[in-house]
């Protein structure tokens, strides 16, 4: 049977990496539709936002020229929210599989907690769902400098999104996709590509999360009414083995997480007693 797929994204529906990502899903021979973020959604985790006018969220066709007979649309919401409504069958038959990506940036670390690229895939993950998020690392470790409004400061930086090797993330993702079939459903894949052309990557290599993300944001000034926050490296030194180590070294890193799940050491014990 034909895997169903939904192709979504948090830096919008005109954005590069996601069409590469539906043209590789394509390629393959599964059934594809996209969604995605009408404007840019970075940053917004899981959360469930939408724009409605007239009692009705916002959704528009969204032809991809490059791929004809891929039903194609931008939507006025989060990823998160696209994903939940995706598999209450918006955009036709529910997927099988949620492809979240390419983000333009690595989204490595702890860090992901805040991604609007993983809080997609941990949405269709706990919807029933199998999911992966896939990036493109557009700062390495090496190569990253300060960073001043949001923007780096890094030869890597200027590069113009039409250049990059969103290919090379797009095969990663699709080439692990047996992987995420055949894993259980409430993991997700977080897997992130250096912009390499894929002749130059190094491998792929299972990855453990970095403590910290590729950058930090800090308060640069506060007073009265206002705060000014800035992004900038975190200052410490990669750990081996974590997802921005294997970056910084050319390699491609997957890491299975999960979103919410229980734990069990925690002490919780002498908690069923009546109330005094």
């Amino acid at each position: 049977m034909t895997l169903r797929v939904l192709v979504t994204n948090d830096d919008g529906i005109a954005a590069p990496g996601i069409l590469a990502l539906a043209r590789a899903a394509v390629e393959r021979g599964l059934d594809v539709v996209v969604a995605a973020p009408l404007e840019e959604a970075s940053g917004t985790s899981a959360s469930m936002t939408a724009v409605e006018s007239e009692g009705h969220v916002v959704v528009r066709d969204h032809p991809l020229p490059e791929l004809p007979g891929v039903p194609a649309y931008g939507v006025g919401g989060s990823p998160g929210f696209i994903v939940l409504i995706a598999v209450h069958g918006a955009f036709g038959p529910p997927p099988t599989v949620v492809l979240s990506g390419i983000n333009r940036g690595a989204n490595a670390g702890r860090a992901v907690l805040h991604s609007g690229t993983v809080g997609a895939a941990f949405t269709a993950a706990a919807n029933g769902c199998r999911a992966m998020a896939v990036s493109l690392d557009v700062l390495s470790v090496g190569e990253a400098t300060a960073v001043s409004g949001g923007a780096a400061v890094s030869a890597a930086a200027r590069v113009r999104d039409a250049e990059r090797h969103w290919d090379t993330a797009a095969r990663v993702a699709l080439d692990l996709l047996p992987r995420l079939t055949a894993g259980p459903v409430e993991s997700v894949l977080n897997v992130n590509a250096p912009d390499v052309p894929h002749g130059r990557l190094r491998g792929v290599r299972p990855a453990t999360l970095a403590s910290f993300g590729q950058v930090q944001m800090t308060v640069a000034e506060s007073g009265h009414g206002f705060v000014r926050t800035s992004l900038e490296e975190p200052g410490q030194a990669v750990q081996p083995g974590t997802d921005l180590a294997l970056l910084a070294d050319g390699y491609a890193s997957v890491t299975a997480v999960r979103a919410v799940t229980e734990v069990a050491d925690v002490d919780l014990s002498g908690l069923g007693g009546n109330p005094s």
